[in-house]
């Protein structure tokens, strides 16, 4: 692959651009990555610099959709931060456990809000399959990136990302695959089947994704700057019902940002019920 220059200018405008759609803050430090990520968009188009994509892009809103895919893909892996899954299968779930047995409740909604390619999605539920039985709760994950979420709407993973999965979940709701997709793992449809996946930018006006009794908005809040995080926090907890759960990466606060949340754990909050 040919070595294209990013300059600082055509950095800036990608700088801008991202900021301005996702409410994304690249720092300067993240020149080599966007330039890494985009040369291989120049070679596709036959371009010969930034500046001539930045212009494909403005024009063509597929090609848009493209570049921010690829600047918007952020590492996951399954159960990260267990400790919060712990919290989750230890308190959360048998209280709402507790509430359902008592009479009639709505299901169950759980919102992964930065799922990425799927593992923080299908870590939920297998939490809530094993809890709470296979009924009586939902689990949806959202993303910016268009692609990857076409990725996690499969279930499929290569195995060298089981690494944190408990072993009774791996056994559970894994398939190990064979033949042709030796080396892969495909989670059981018992869990899939209560997965469901939505394009959804945070930074945006939130479509009708309904209300929930927990959110998991971790490992995003980092790349937002004061102001947008405000946003976003005051836009997503507008969803999360009175006395629902809201859980945040644990490299990442709250302080500074305007809520109605009680703090419960280690980056574990609830929302108040008012009376």
């Amino acid at each position: 692959m040919p070595d294209i220059e990013l300059k600082p200018h055509e950095f800036a405008h990608f700088q801008k651009m991202i900021h301005e759609l996702a409410g994304i803050s690249l720092t300067p430090a993240k020149k080599a990555l966007v330039q890494g990520r985009l040369t291989r968009r120049l070679v596709h188009h036959g371009l010969a610099s930034f500046s001539e994509y930045y212009k494909l892009v403005k024009s063509q809103p597929a090609e848009l959709q493209v570049a921010i895919d690829l600047l918007t893909t952020n590492e996951t892996y399954f159960f990260r931060e267990p400790r919060h899954f712990e919290l989750l299968r230890d308190r959360v779930l048998p209280e709402y456990k507790i509430k359902r047995l008592r009479g009639p409740s709505n299901p169950l909604r759980i919102w992964s809000a930065a799922s990425s390619s799927g593992e923080e999605a299908y870590s939920l539920a297998m939490v809530c399959d094993d809890v709470l039985g296979a009924t009586g709760w939902e689990v949806l994950g959202s993303d910016i990136n268009a692609s990857i979420l076409d990725r996690a709407r499969l279930g499929l993973y290569e195995m060298s990302r089981i690494e944190g999965i408990p072993q009774a979940y791996l056994k559970r709701y894994c398939l190990k695959g064979t033949g042709s997709y030796s080396g892969q793992l495909l989670i059981d449809a018992s869990v899939r089947s209560k997965v469901g996946f939505m394009r959804v930018n945070l930074n945006d006006y939130l479509p009708d994704v309904g209300d929930f009794d927990i959110i998991f908005l971790r490992n995003v809040l980092i790349y937002f700057e004061m102001a947008t995080k405000q946003k976003v926090i005051s836009r997503v907890l507008k969803r999360l019902n009175p006395g629902g759960w809201f859980f945040v990466s644990h490299s990442e606060s709250l302080n500074g940002i305007q809520h109605d949340l009680a703090l419960q754990a280690p980056a574990v909050y609830r929302k108040e019920i008012v009376t």
